[in-house]
């Protein structure tokens, strides 16, 4: 198995390898303790032409796992989230700056019916060979914040357990066109 950390991607739709990247976030409990959980599912694209480069994803809301199924009912519920509502998170990209093997990915991003600018820091992990299958894979990093409020997610008289703030921890492997 080879890796390098040379940022030459190939021209084309490079499509999620989904055993190999996942969709996190942190959010506060109570101003005390941060609970952590993911999306299970999930679809993204990288795309490369020459030096553009354009990233789309979108997050099935329903798919909600904090390891407590309680919990993630309660969350999905019209009474916070509401997922008949807001059933995914949709993102595209419209500005990639890099600085080596680093940069920020700017887009907007759509929860339910608004859409807001968000901006992602990115480290990116390298190109790597992965036996039995065809093309490179690359792995990237991203880290970013919003605040649910700015998407219109208020949770009435539950507002003061939860934070606003929710940090967004993306690892994402891409496989390359074939």
């Amino acid at each position: 198995m080879t890796t390098t950390t040379d940022l030459s991607l190939k021209n084309g739709t490079w499509t999620v390898d989904p055993l190999h990247s996942s969709v996190g976030f942190v959010i506060r409990h109570l101003g005390i303790s941060k609970v952590r959980g993911a999306f299970r599912e999930f679809d993204t694209a990288l795309t490369v032409d020459g030096d553009d480069i354009t990233v789309t994803a979108e997050v099935k809301v329903a798919s909600l796992d904090t390891g407590n199924s309680d919990r993630d009912a309660h969350v999905l519920s019209a009474d916070l989230l509401d997922v008949e509502k807001r059933p995914t998170l949709a993102f595209r990209s419209t500005r990639v700056e890099r600085d080596g093997d680093e940069g920020t990915l700017t887009g907007d991003l759509t929860i339910g019916d608004v859409t807001r600018s968000v901006t992602f820091d990115v480290e990116f992990g390298g190109l790597g060979d992965f036996p039995g299958t065809p093309g490179r894979h690359a792995g990237f990093e991203a880290t970013g914040e919003i605040k649910r409020s700015d998407f219109g997610i208020n949770f009435g008289a539950a507002e003061a357990l939860l934070g606003d703030k929710i940090k967004i921890q993306l690892d994402v492997q891409y496989t390359e066109p074939v």
